[in-house]
């Protein structure tokens, strides 16, 4: 089951696509956006990454934090990030820990299921998003609002 609204996000620490610590608890105060997903490369986690990118500015305008999660290395994520210069981080959850705590980890496939959430300045839940498959793409239409 998928975090819930008005919970506490789980804090996490993860490597960016430049191998650097990102820990969730250090950005407190603005609003922070998590969009995992399964793989780097795949048609529709590209697409997705994709439509951050050009969304991207309007997130950041209203004071958020970027970060995609998925299962690849940083090795990877550095790569993709490259290929479809993408504006937001990369956070490389290889274990699926993170997603676990969120509850989007698929054991079966042994990969993040497509959830955002969006975290406020104190580190609460404010919004979720999920695809119903792994093959779906999310609508992110909410997402700006859910940021202000």
């Amino acid at each position: 089951m998928a975090i819930e609204v008005g919970s506490e996000a789980p804090d996490f620490t993860l490597r960016n696509e430049n191998a650097e610590d990102v820990t969730l608890s250090e950005l407190r105060g603005g609003p922070v956006v998590l969009v995992f997903y399964p793989f780097d490369f795949s048609p529709q986690c590209t697409e997705e990454n994709c439509q951050i990118r050009d969304d991207y500015q309007s997130w950041t305008e209203a004071g958020a934090t970027v970060f995609g999660i998925s299962r690849d290395s940083h090795f990877a994520h550095a790569a993709f990030k490259e290929s479809n210069n993408l504006k937001h981080s990369l956070l490389a959850d290889m274990k699926g820990e993170t997603a676990r705590a969120y509850g989007t980890w698929d054991e079966e496939r042994a990969v993040a299921q497509r959830l955002t959430v969006v975290i406020d300045g104190e580190g609460r839940v404010v919004y979720t998003t999920q695809s119903d498959s792994l093959p779906q793409i999310r609508d992110h239409s909410d997402v700006l609002a859910s940021i202000a």
